[in-house]
């Protein structure tokens, strides 16, 4: 996407600035390219140059993450609240939702096929959020921006009624219900309201602890799973909302997991196809949080 020179620049319904691409060619791939295959003046004089997908504009940063980047975690509470304190109130305190691999949540809202889906990593989730089998938090209006810069590491603390799971975890940026639309905004779209994806991941519970050796969950049993998120620069403005979802199937951009352990997902049969109840636990025993910078 960075070569592309085209105004409006858009990634699906949000519009992020015209030919934003081009300060990319200019100061990062033409300075790259002319000091070192042409030896001709200075190298690029910091580490990173990256959007800020809030702001909407390109910032520089001589070090990544930022060296004035501080630790801060996100926790999941009571009435679906997320919030700086940690977590506290009632022991063997959780948010529970069923999940059927047979009725799967999808990657998007859209039904027209795409080769390469681009729109779906900011695409609003508002469709989830109405779903029985996806949970969400959420903070109190911003008072003030509110920029995430660097890496996003997911701690959940989880249990399930089977013996696999699928945990997908996205953070979203909820736009004010006032909001006004834009002159770029595409027909049939309303900003108001918009849940637009910043950052989203999984992790096939079964490998949790390694890749190399997968393991079943003990039914009703509570364990760690965590899900980096990978790295993020987004403002969240002033009167906007941080949202958090969690769910367990992503279809069809994820294959279904059969929550019945199987040795091999790709040869389960349909009875291996089970709903199962899945917790997530927000008590002081088994914060479920979000450690970021």
């Amino acid at each position: 996407g960075w070569n592309w020179n085209r105004s409006p620049h858009m990634v699906g319904d949000i519009y992020y600035g015209d030919n934003i691409s081009g300060r990319h060619q200019l100061e990062v791939e033409a300075a790259f390219f002319r000091h070192f295959l042409k030896g001709e003046g200075e190298a690029p004089g910091f580490e990173a140059l990256v959007f800020d997908t809030g702001r909407k504009e390109w910032q520089a940063f001589e070090a990544w993450p930022p060296a004035e980047a501080r630790n801060q975690r996100l926790y999941l509470g009571a009435g679906a609240n997320l919030s700086a304190g940690p977590a506290g109130g009632a022991a063997e305190a959780f948010t529970e939702y069923v999940s059927d691999p047979n009725e799967p949540v999808p990657y998007t809202d859209r039904i027209r096929f795409q080769y390469t889906p681009r729109r779906y990593m900011n695409e609003d989730q508002r469709f989830a959020d109405r779903r029985p089998d996806v949970i969400s938090f959420q903070t109190e209006v911003l008072d003030q921006d509110l920029t995430l810069a660097g890496e996003i590491l997911a701690h959940l603390e989880v249990s399930t009624s089977g013996t696999d799971s699928d945990w997908i975890v996205k953070l979203i940026d909820v736009y004010p219900d006032d909001m006004p639309d834009g002159e770029h905004t595409p027909a049939g779209i309303v900003l108001g309201g918009y849940q637009q994806m910043v950052r989203s991941e999984i992790l096939r519970g079964r490998y949790r602890q390694s890749y190399e050796t997968p393991r079943p969950f003990v039914p009703g049993e509570v364990t760690e799973v965590e899900i980096p998120l990978q790295d993020v620069f987004h403002t969240f403005r002033t009167g906007h909302r941080v949202m958090v979802q969690v769910q367990s199937t992503w279809f069809p951009m994820v294959d279904r997991n059969p929550q019945k352990w199987v040795d091999n997902i790709f040869e389960a049969d349909d009875a291996d196809f089970t709903a199962a109840t899945h917790r997530v636990w927000r008590d002081a025993a088994h914060p479920t949080h979000l450690e970021m910078t």
